[in-house]
């Protein structure tokens, strides 16, 4: 198992985008643990995520994914230091606070983006400029947020037959956090960029919506695209 890392606790975890997450630290060698209201469904969707990687590891020799389900307070304990929320922007604001007293000692890893209710295709930031500031306003200084992984797919995280096709923006206001969430994401197959202090975040989570728009358009020949920083050919 990748012992830099540690383990990851991933709050949401039975969602789409938390599932893709997990099966993609996990075949990278990372302990993950998911977070879930229900601890038992939790440890439900854990166990189906072992079987589905041991399944596909059955002829590569590769060792068993280590993905265990617990409550969203036991996960956030279990979790050495990084953990990952992963719940719709409805339920963000009470999941932080009945959070915020076990992640001291830790940094919490964003990836909320604020959909507009019943329309995908925008976004309605809160008052601070992003769920990132948001987060970090909710939590305080002492916690550092990270935002990151905001314009990758679910279905993209979720195919494991091919890699993450998109790069990852990551912004916060401590480097030394930013630094560990990039090398987190790395290890999944990815590149990931510093994109500046946790303001950006307005940027980067309003870009989702536009992501949307584009892979659900009838005039666009692809689906579930993401963003890539392209340097020069030169």
């Amino acid at each position: 198992m990748n012992s830099e890392i540690g383990k990851v606790a991933i709050i949401g975890g039975t969602g789409p985008q938390g599932k893709g997450l997990a099966l993609r630290l996990a075949m990278a060698g990372v302990s993950v643990v998911l977070g879930s209201r229900d601890a038992n469904k939790a440890q439900t969707v854990a166990e189906a995520l072992v079987v589905q990687l041991a399944e596909m590891a059955s002829t590569s020799k590769k060792p068993l994914a280590d993905i265990s389900g617990l409550s969203m307070e036991e996960a956030t304990q279990a979790a050495d230091d990084l953990v990952i929320l992963s719940v719709p922007f409805s339920g963000h604001d009470t999941t932080l606070a009945m959070l915020k007293p076990l992640l001291e000692g830790k940094l919490l890893v964003d990836i909320v983006v604020p959909l507009a209710p019943g329309n995908p295709k925008a976004v309605d930031m809160p008052a601070a400029g992003s769920v990132t500031e948001h987060a970090q306003n909710l939590l305080g200084e002492s916690i550092p947020v990270v935002g990151a992984l905001h314009n990758v797919s679910a279905i993209t995280l979720n195919d494991l037959v091919r890699p993450i096709n998109c790069d990852i923006l990551v912004c916060g206001n401590n480097l030394a956090a930013k630094k560990r969430v990039m090398a987190l994401i790395e290890v999944m197959g990815t590149k990931a960029y510093n994109a500046g202090l946790a303001d950006s975040a307005r940027c980067i989570e309003a870009m989702t919506p536009i992501l949307i728009r584009l892979n659900i358009s009838k005039e666009v020949p692809f689906s579930h695209a993401g963003i890539r920083i392209c340097p020069p050919e030169h």
